[in-house]
């Protein structure tokens, strides 16, 4: 598990929608990396240690959009409605269906 690299989030499957991409838009969101990086080749041990930032900055506000502030829930809308557009453009459709 620990060989694996993330393929980036430009390459993630449903347009980064998935786990790992989500954690690399919420790391946008609170500035913890650019909007630029896509995280492509980072090991499990960079994503972990990724995840444990972006963890304890959600910590302030319950992991819950609607309690952060005005210019982050702006911030996290415009990422996440960007990329939910782009996804179904692609053909995700965010529906479960019997197997999910």
């Amino acid at each position: 598990m620990t060989d694996l690299k993330y393929a980036g989030i430009d390459q993630d499957k449903n347009n980064g929608l998935t786990h790992l991409g989500r954690i690399v838009r919420d790391a946008w969101v609170f500035g913890i990396l650019p909007e630029t990086e896509t995280c492509k080749g980072w090991d499990y041990a960079k994503m972990q240690n990724l995840y444990e930032k972006v963890y304890a900055a959600w910590e302030p506000y319950a992991h819950l959009p609607s309690r952060l502030p005005e210019k982050l829930q702006n911030k996290h809308t415009r990422i996440y409605d960007q990329a939910i557009t782009t996804a179904k453009e692609k053909g995700w459709n965010p529906e479960l269906n019997d197997e999910d």
